[in-house]
């Protein structure tokens, strides 16, 4: 069996540094240390920080009853109100906050201040999206995800518009989606913001598959970037597989196929990757 491993499978940057920054924390043994949401989509990294004393915040309301401790802001980012909130209640956070989202936040901001009309191409309910949507000062908003959503935009013609996109969202869609608004007459700017790891992880991944018998997705369920790549592979291979951990592997049905390609989310620890690897290697 000839098995290959997708160069850029694995942790991006912005969640490496947002995962180290947890753990630099939990080892000062200052405590108590929160994320607001899981500080990536990986239960086994999750659930070993809960184990250093990492809690989890699941909600702004949960937030506001925090009188001490350190939070720790992922690397999804979070909408500016969450900063005001924490300063005005006087608790110590950690900004692990992508860089590539920052720049979304700054774009999004200063197109609102200015009146445009702020366009993101994303998933609606993903943080990232969330935090992105709250640094627009005013109610001229929208997400959108497919073609039929652009389709159907039907905004004044005489506004301009600021289109941005999540950081992980399909580069061909985004595409796609850009030149549809663009042909119904509207003044538009573009950002183009999905990251450029993004990009090439898609990219590879495609390229992988396509020369692939059997095609292993690795990453959390909830994992956004993570799903984008199965469906990606998936058009390209129809023996795509989308698993969490080896354990989620029929291994056996990996005997009919001789080249087996593997990839992986954003939020996929290395050692689950190998583990992966070295199996599929025995067979």
């Amino acid at each position: 069996m000839n098995v290959k491993v997708a160069k850029t499978a694995g942790f991006c940057f912005g969640v490496e540094r947002a995962v180290n920054t947890v753990y630099d924390e939990a080892g000062k043994g200052i405590s108590p240390i929160y994320t607001l949401g899981p500080i990536i989509h990986n239960e086994n990294v999750v659930s070993d920080l809960e184990k250093r004393g990492v809690r989890v915040i699941e909600s702004e309301e949960e937030l506001e009853n925090l009188n001490e401790g350190t939070l720790v802001i992922r690397s999804h980012g979070v909408p500016e109100r969450i900063y005001k909130l924490l300063d005005s209640k006087g608790i110590r956070y950690v900004d692990s906050t992508c860089p590539f989202v920052k720049k979304i936040h700054n774009i999004v901001k200063d197109a609102s201040d200015k009146g445009y009309y702020v366009i993101v191409t994303g998933d609606r309910d993903h943080p990232e999206v969330e935090g992105i949507c709250g640094y627009c000062h005013s109610r001229d908003l929208i997400v959108i995800k497919s073609s039929d959503d652009a389709e159907k935009i039907d905004i004044d013609i005489s506004r301009k518009i600021c289109i941005v996109s999540q950081t992980t969202f399909n580069y061909e869609k985004f595409q796609e989606i850009v030149e549809i608004i663009n042909k119904k007459g509207y003044d538009i700017i573009v950002s183009n913001t999905i990251c450029s790891a993004t990009r090439e992880r898609q990219r590879e991944a495609s390229e992988l598959a396509s020369c692939s018998d059997v095609m292993i997705v690795i990453g959390g369920r909830n994992s956004s970037n993570t799903q984008k790549l199965y469906d990606i592979c998936s058009e390209k291979c129809a023996n795509t597989y989308y698993i969490q951990t080896l354990d989620d592997l029929e291994l056996r049905q990996l005997e009919l196929f001789k080249n087996v390609g593997i990839t992986a989310g954003a939020s996929t620890p290395k050692n689950i990757i190998e583990e992966v690897f070295k199996e599929c290697q025995k067979r």
